[in-house]
């Protein structure tokens, strides 16, 4: 399967607080999206890597996800190494992406970091043709794809661009949403982590509203790149 954009989270709902609403829009223009989860979450104060696996498939069903995996990885514990890296290239080239999309180059949470580091150097490595990997038996055809974005997580930092998404970030609530071992509940009795605040929640809709009103829209999620950003036109600039 060809695909436009594969997105890459270290844990089950990473992509969701980070890019959902993005993925939204483009899958509203035609198309077509993955989401690959590098682990379960198992490590997650609340709920059960079960659990975490019954919530992502109900947030990719509310996006239009075309398909979501998860590597399982050890969540705290994976590395950026030669076996990582091939797992993430066998994957890169069965779904030949475009543009990928992955978590934040230095966060909070350790994973993120890692799992930054690990797909994009393995998205680099995917298009080198003396690597060798196989699925289903059959030898895959290396695939760089063209480009890699970084979406924002806990940590602030100044984007590179911005994509407008007003206009879908119901539907990325909606999805985040579905996570509901993760997020505020005040009916949850399970102990409270950085995640789990009104505060925080609340946050995913003023941090996109202050992000749109600096280019002078709604709403709008921040991308870091690792090369310069080209335009055709000074009028591709909102």
């Amino acid at each position: 399967m060809k695909i436009d954009i594969l997105a890459f989270g270290a844990h089950p709902d990473d992509v969701e607080l980070g890019c959902a609403a993005t993925l939204a829009k483009e899958i509203s223009l035609g198309k077509k999206v993955g989401i690959i989860d590098l682990t379960r979450g198992e490590l997650g104060t609340r709920g059960t890597a079960v659990i975490r696996d019954q919530e992502a498939q109900k947030s990719a069903e509310i996006l239009g996800i075309s398909f979501r995996e998860n590597l399982q990885f050890r969540d705290g514990f994976f590395v950026n190494d030669e076996k990582h890296q091939l797992a993430v290239i066998q994957k890169i080239r069965q779904y030949q992406p475009d543009i990928v999309l992955c978590n934040v180059v230095k966060d909070r949470h350790i994973d993120h970091g890692k799992g930054s580091s690990l797909v994009s150097d393995a998205c680099f490595l995917s298009g080198l043709t003396k690597i060798e990997t196989e699925l289903n038996g059959e030898k895959q055809m290396a695939w760089r794809p063209k480009i890699v974005y970084h979406y924002q997580q806990w940590n602030l930092q100044i984007p590179d661009f911005v994509v407008d998404v007003t206009g879908f970030m119901d539907k990325k609530m909606t999805s985040v949403l579905a996570y509901k071992s993760q997020f505020y509940n005040e009916n949850n009795q399970e102990p409270e982590t950085p995640i789990t605040s009104k505060n925080f929640l609340d946050s995913i809709t003023y941090r996109a509203q202050d992000l749109g009103r600096i280019i002078g829209v709604d709403y709008a999620e921040g991308f870091t790149v690792e090369r310069f950003i080209g335009v055709k036109s000074l009028e591709d600039l909102i």
